[in-house]
């Protein structure tokens, strides 16, 4: 069967459905979205960009650290050659 009778069919389909379902249909997918974004708005979730930002921030404190590491390694070097 190919696309274009399925969509087809399915034209028919949605044609054959009474405008008060469809209403209520429209209606509950509008209610269930609205119940989603506020089940997720109580959660503790952070967007994509949050993360990435985090991530970036975390990375630069890792090079930092790795720096210093090796900088109180390199004064630390002397003392130990002293003894």
């Amino acid at each position: 069967m190919d696309a274009k009778k399925i969509e087809e069919i399915a034209k028919q389909i949605n044609d054959s459905i009474p405008a008060g379902v469809k209403d209520l249909a429209g209606n509950m997918e509008q209610r269930i979205k609205q119940i989603l974004q506020q089940q997720l708005a109580k959660l503790d979730v952070v967007t994509h960009e949050e993360l990435d930002v985090q991530q970036q921030l975390l990375l630069r404190l890792r090079q930092r650290v790795e720096a210093l590491e090796q900088q109180l390694q390199q004064l630390q070097q002397p003392a130990s050659d002293d003894k």
